[in-house]
């Protein structure tokens, strides 16, 4: 093999960074913005305890959450009835941009200590952010909303709060 025959590759190589640096600018002036409003505009509009987040991860990735933060005021009342009751924090709804430009889209449950952490994320989505809208950004919040309520309403017996 020749050192010419590597001019295809090096094209694709190039190609390629192009199209991540085209994702990764999607997503600091289009995606990001969007989610942000979006998510922001459903906290304010269901006080359900939520909030959202702006996270810097490793190096420049960047991502955006909503999470159960504090117990719902409208239901104080209703947990007052059960002195041991305890909220636990922490669901979250996550879209990370990864290293290639995509939104990773996935839900954290919360951690009940004591417990161990598998199962404990859920991967919803990998996508283009160019595929983001307000729709499928408020589709994932319903998806997340359903995967809440499951976690604290299972369907299958379990022993969640429980060691073995």
């Amino acid at each position: 093999m020749k050192i010419e025959h590597l001019e295809e590759r090096v094209a694709d190589y190039n190609m390629s960074i192009e199209k991540v640096v085209e994702k990764k600018t999607l997503w600091s002036t289009t995606t990001k913005p969007l989610l942000l409003d979006t998510l922001n505009a459903i906290t304010n509009k269901y006080d359900i305890g939520w909030k959202v987040q702006e996270l810097n991860w490793i190096h420049n990735n960047e991502a955006v959450n909503i999470t159960f933060d504090s117990f719902p005021q409208q239901l104080i009342n209703c947990t007052n009835r059960v002195p041991a009751y305890q909220f636990i924090p922490g669901g979250a709804l996550v879209f990370s941009q990864t290293y290639s430009g995509d939104v990773y889209i996935f839900v954290l449950f919360p951690a009940v200590n004591g417990l161990p952490t598998d199962n404990n994320v859920l991967e919803m989505a990998l996508m283009n952010p160019s595929e983001l809208t307000e729709k499928s950004i408020v589709e994932k919040v319903d998806e997340f909303l359903k995967e809440m309520i499951k976690w604290e309403l299972p369907n299958k017996r379990s022993k969640v709060g429980f060691s073995s």
